[in-house]
């Protein structure tokens, strides 16, 4: 398997994409990926809380935004946006 991280800026925002060229989801688990305890592998020991807690970083401890794009054999990718400079620190 390969995957890519790249980051870049954006005017005032950064662009970071995660890539990878693995199995990729369905629809119906992409749709579901980041919901809290949404898992596929509950009987190996998953809590399905790893994807709700990035989302949560991003949205709330970055300021920003992140997607998924997938397909089945087609592998993952995420883009998360988020502003260089967080708005907490220019309200101050």
């Amino acid at each position: 398997g390969e995957l890519r991280i790249s980051v870049e800026q954006q005017e005032q925002l950064l662009r970071l994409r995660y890539e990878d060229d693995g199995q990729g989801m369905e629809a119906h688990i992409a749709e579901r990926v980041f919901e809290p305890f949404f898992t596929t592998r509950r009987e190996s020991g998953g809590t399905g809380l790893g994807m709700h807690i990035v989302y949560n970083l991003v949205t709330q401890a970055l300021a920003g935004r992140i997607t998924l794009t997938t397909q089945p054999d087609k592998g993952v990718r995420f883009d998360v946006v988020f502003p260089r400079v967080h708005p907490s620190a220019t309200s101050a």
